[in-house]
This record gives C-alpha cells, sequence and structure tokens, in this order.
C-alpha cells in the first residue's frame, strides 16, 4: 500500500533513505518514538534500546521508523548521529502535537510523545507505531483535567499504537472510557484483560481482543476501508518472564506520586519523573522491564505492518 505525501507537507519531512523505499514500494515500515530515548531512560541504555528495537523491527520483516524533529525538520529514520544527539543533548524538548508548529517554525530539537509520533507517521504515511505505554487520563484528572494528548490524536489518526497497555501510573478505567467514548477500538492481543504496562493485568476487562498480529491487521484494513477514521490501540502484555506483578509495582508507584506531588510538578513533566523515580525506587527492575516490553511491542509491531502490508 503506497501513499502520497501532501505537497504541503512534503517539504517539512525529511525521509531516510531506507524508510523511503519501503514505503514507496508498499512494504511494511513501524515508527517508533523518541520521547523515549531522550526522557524515558538513562544514557547509555536509551541508545542501547533504541538500536535494539530497530534491530527487533528489521529480524521481524519490517523497516523501522525512529521518528523526532531536529532542527525543525519531521525526521522519520534516523542516521546514528541523529541518535545519539536524541539521547545525549538535553536541549531535545519533549514535544507532543501542539508542540509541532513551533518546534519546526523556529527550527529547534523536539523528542516525539505517542501523540506526535503519530500524527508524523501518519503525515509519512506509516500506519503501524510501536511505543512502551500508551498515556491516559491522569490519576486526579477530576480536578487536574490532565488527559494525555495520546487519546485525542488516537480518536483523529489512523495510525495503529502497539504498547503494553496504558501507563500504570496512570488511571486506567478512567482511559478506557475516554477511548470508547472517542470511538477508539482498546484491544488486548491473546488476553481478555487489559495489561499495565510494567504488569500483565490491570484488573479491567479488556473491551476487545484478538489473538494474533495477523487478525489484528485485518482489523486495522477492515476499520479503514469501512472509512472509520481513527486510530487503534492493540494492547501487548509484557512477557511474562519480564512483568512486575500489580500487587508489587503498586506500592512503588504511590511512593513516585507522592514524590511529585511534594515537589509540585505537572503536565508533561510528570510521566518522565515518574518513570524514572520508579527506575529508582525498584533499583532499577523497572527499566529492565521497561526494556524487555519495548522489544516486545516492537516485534508485534513488526508483526501486524507485515501483515497490513499482504493484504494489499
Amino acid at each position: 500500500m503506497t501513499h502520497q505525501i501532501d505537497p504541503s507537507v512534503a517539504p517539512y519531512l525529511d525521509l531516510h533513505p531506507e524508510v523511503a523505499a519501503a514505503l514507496a514500494a508498499g512494504q511494511a515500515v513501524v515508527a517508533l518514538e523518541s520521547t523515549i530515548i531522550s526522557h524515558g531512560m538513562p544514557f547509555p541504555q536509551n541508545v542501547d534500546m533504541a538500536r535494539g528495537v530497530e534491530d527487533v523491527v528489521r529480524a521481524h520483516g519490517a523497516v523501522p521508523a525512529t521518528i523526532a524533529v531536529l532542527g525543525g525538520r519531521l525526521k522519520v529514520g534516523l542516521t546514528p548521529d541523529e541518535l545519539h544527539l536524541l539521547a545525549t543533548d538535553k536541549g531535545v524538548d519533549k514535544i507532543s502535537t501542539r508542540d509541532l508548529p513551533v518546534t519546526v517554525a523556529l527550527g529547534r530539537h523536539g523528542a516525539t510523545t505517542v501523540a506526535s509520533t503519530m500524527r508524523i507517521a501518519a503525515l509519512a504515511g506509516i500506519r503501524v507505531f510501536a511505543t512502551g505505554g500508551t498515556g491516559g487520563v491522569h490519576r486526579g484528572a477530576g480536578s487536574s483535567m490532565d488527559v494525555s494528548a495520546d487519546l485525542l490524536e488516537l480518536a483523529r489518526t489512523d495510525v495503529c499504537v502497539v504498547s503494553a497497555g496504558v501507563k500504570s501510573i496512570l488511571d486506567i478505567g478512567l482511559t478506557l472510557e475516554v477511548l470508547e467514548t472517542q470511538g477508539v477500538p482498546a484491544i488486548t492481543l491473546g488476553e481478555t484483560e487489559f495489561p499495565a504496562f510494567y504488569s500483565r493485568q490491570s484488573g479491567f476487562t479488556s473491551p476487545l481482543t484478538v489473538q494474533t498480529p495477523a487478525e489484528a491487521a485485518r482489523v486495522l484494513k477492515a476499520k479503514w476501508d469501512l472509512g472509520l477514521s481513527g486510530g487503534v490501540m492493540l494492547a501487548n502484555p509484557v512477557p511474562a518472564g519480564a512483568e512486575i506483578p500489580a500487587a508489587e509495582i503498586t506500592p512503588h508507584i504511590e511512593q513516585a506520586l507522592r514524590d511529585m506531588d511534594a515537589l509540585g510538578l505537572t503536565g508533561k513533566d510528570t510521566t518522565p519523573y515518574l518513570l524514572g523515580r520508579i527506575v529508582e525506587i525498584t533499583g532499577g527492575r523497572s527499566l529492565e522491564t521497561n526494556i524487555a516490553l519495548v522489544r516486545n511491542n516492537a516485534m508485534v509491531a513488526a508483526q501486524v505492518a507485515v501483515a497490513y502490508a499482504q493484504l494489499g
């Protein structure tokens, strides 16, 4: 399935030659976000993780396209030097969809969140995207109104996001309610219970289930063929051997939330702080789990992308 890039968008896009060739040939491509590199993990684990995830995508028959904004350019696929810059430059902003015009117009560097990665992937014609965990409704959102832009982007952008579910630092139940309201299929791969990032179980029944990546690909084709715009959340539970069970991780999350409140952090600073604090509290175990689930999501996303490309 080939995609014609909008002429008004083309001047802003830099497609890596490998990605451009794959898209032109209708081959499987998997988008990868960059916030996890610049704001989600410490150096050098972030570089090793990013390269390893790209290798996983290739090993399963697809072309990886790590996405970022560098010098105001929308980068779809990164060179080794660009990847290193993202991993080490403290001046790289964490940018969501709302930040794209300013970052582009002023020639800044930006690491893309789930929302902005989805938007850039869609502009390039990429339909499948692998990440760690998806954003959602924050705990206490009844007073803070803190709802991730990821959810609204899923409602309007035709990309399948493969994640290990909603980050367990969030309110998973309310997030599933918002997805339902927005008409976004929240589908769990191979399980009837929705996963919770570090843990395979969240306590919430999954709204929808598929058994294989090929089934997921058929769902994507049916959705978009029917004119049902917007994305799909494909929740892929963390591998059993790498999970931190909910009963074990929950006290650590609650401690991190208390520490964050004491610091008065809000908005886009919250998730990087919480993930980093949980790494500290767990003595690095949560980082190992995070890396394992990202690699697992990359594998599944590649399998979905290959199956989707074969559907024509």
